[in-house]
């Protein structure tokens, strides 16, 4: 046999793959709640099993914790048919998801399957579901403003570009037409919606009336509803963000819109209850702290010299409790947020934006000196008001005696007006800077000069 001959029988047999000559699997012991508990195989934290049910139907399953030799496991998806002793047996290789420009349009589920009917996901790049860090000097600075399309935030709370903001209010005070409006009217490349742990009936009313036609031709949808399991949930939360990150890294202006952080926190609060680990503040244990720095820190900007990605997350306050303990966290760790009043949305007053109870941390950085002193003068005079309005009705409050207040009674109504928009009308940001200009000059306010006393 010549060399030549030898050397091509070498490679073919190295090229030949691999037959495993047995499969390794274990064997399911014990189901508590959520919990599954398994021995007889070797697995690491946040790999993969299939666990074989009475009807041979294999439902996926992740690692999630061990207890010496016995793996505390967490089904993908609700489970039904599992028996004592059933095969567990371990999925080769990491998870991959989908990335690329053939995503927009498409409505996705937690694992990156399509919730559509636009088919299968074919011929996409796959990367690991990963959580990447960036070095934090190498991130590119946020200068540039953000239209958002919203009369109030683009006047009195500035955005910038790479910036990450909370939306917090309680239950139905309008986060979710806040985001639909934002994900119309803001200036953006791609739009990257995540609906976590929300009514299933707000999907599709979505992505018909929020986004239309036209927005979801540059719009990823990814959907965990509350029917779903906690890991799903979690899952679709970071793919949510991994797809961002990803589109970000090619140099795309990125709009990412989660509704919403509260339920990706509870999610964690059931995997960790469920594996025993002592409840903190208000039932949440020290992990689902932990794991919100984490999923923030992927949004932002990174190094790319292009490409951006400003977040907009919703916080559910329970009760209207602004100092709920995942309200609390959040405004640590985020750039700024936005209250929703209940009491301005009983009025009638959309979108209800607290004025006084909301900021942006990075407004003197996107925004002019004269643009800030004109908020400013706006946001006093409106906490001026509110200092007495409650005596207004009653009588209380006689005009004369203090000039700067009867110039805040007298100009509210044009304040309130200014704070209202329209579900479907858009205010861009030039428009919205010379209105403000106009109303604060109607109000006794001159730049360069004192404010009257």
């Amino acid at each position: 046999m010549s060399t030549r001959t030898k050397l091509k029988l070498n490679a073919d047999i190295l090229d030949w793959p691999k037959v495993p000559v047995a499969q390794v699997y274990g064997r399911l012991t014990r189901v508590n709640g959520l919990l599954l508990e398994a021995v007889g195989c070797q697995l690491a934290t946040g790999d993969r099993c299939h666990i074989e049910c009475r009807d041979n139907h294999l439902v996926e399953a992740e690692v999630v914790g061990f207890h010496k030799d016995t793996l505390c496991l967490m089904p993908i998806e609700h489970a039904s048919g599992l028996m004592p002793g059933a095969r567990v047996m371990p999925i080769e290789g990491r998870y991959q998801i989908p990335t690329g420009l053939g995503l927009l349009g498409r409505v996705l589920d937690g694992l990156g399957q399509p919730l559509d009917d636009f088919g299968c996901i074919k011929h996409l790049p796959q990367v690991p579901l990963q959580f990447k860090t960036t070095n934090p000097l190498r991130r590119k600075p946020i200068t540039e403003p953000l239209d958002v399309g919203i009369r109030a935030i683009n006047a009195l709370l500035p955005v910038g570009r790479g910036q990450r903001l909370g939306l917090f209010a309680g239950s139905g005070v309008g986060k979710s037409v806040l985001l639909g409006m934002m994900t119309r009217f803001t200036e953006a490349d791609i739009v990257v919606v995540g609906l976590i742990g929300e009514r299933g009936r707000e999907v599709r009313e979505f992505i018909e009336e929020a986004l239309g036609e036209e927005g979801r031709k540059r719009a990823v949808v990814i959907a965990a509803p509350a029917d779903t399991t906690p890991l799903m949930r979690m899952r679709a939360m970071r793919l949510c963000h991994q797809v961002a990150a990803g589109y970000r890294d090619q140099g795309k202006q990125v709009l990412m819109l989660v509704d919403s952080l509260t339920r990706y926190a509870q999610a964690q609060r059931e995997i960790a209850l469920s594996l025993g680990e002592p409840p903190a503040t208000k039932g949440y244990p020290p992990s689902a702290f932990a794991l919100l720095p984490s999923l923030v820190e992927m949004a932002g900007n990174s190094q790319h010299p292009t490409g951006t990605l400003t977040a907009f997350y919703t916080v559910l306050t329970e009760g209207d409790d602004q100092q709920d303990p995942i309200a609390d966290s959040a405004r640590a760790i985020l750039d700024g947020h936005i209250v929703l009043n209940r009491k301005l949305s009983e009025q009638g007053h959309f979108p209800a934006i607290d004025i006084g109870a909301s900021v942006s941390r990075l407004a003197s950085q996107v925004a002019a000196p004269e643009t800030l002193k004109q908020a400013q003068w706006f946001r006093h005079l409106n906490s001026r008001y509110n200092e007495v309005k409650e005596l207004l009705p009653l009588g209380g409050y006689q005009a004369g005696h203090d000039q700067e207040m009867d110039m805040a009674v007298n100009s509210y109504p044009q304040m309130a007006a200014f704070l209202r928009q329209e579900t479907h009308t858009q205010a861009d940001l030039s428009q919205s800077l010379s209105a403000l200009a106009q109303l604060v000059a109607q109000m006794g306010f001159a730049f360069n000069e004192e404010a009257p006393k």
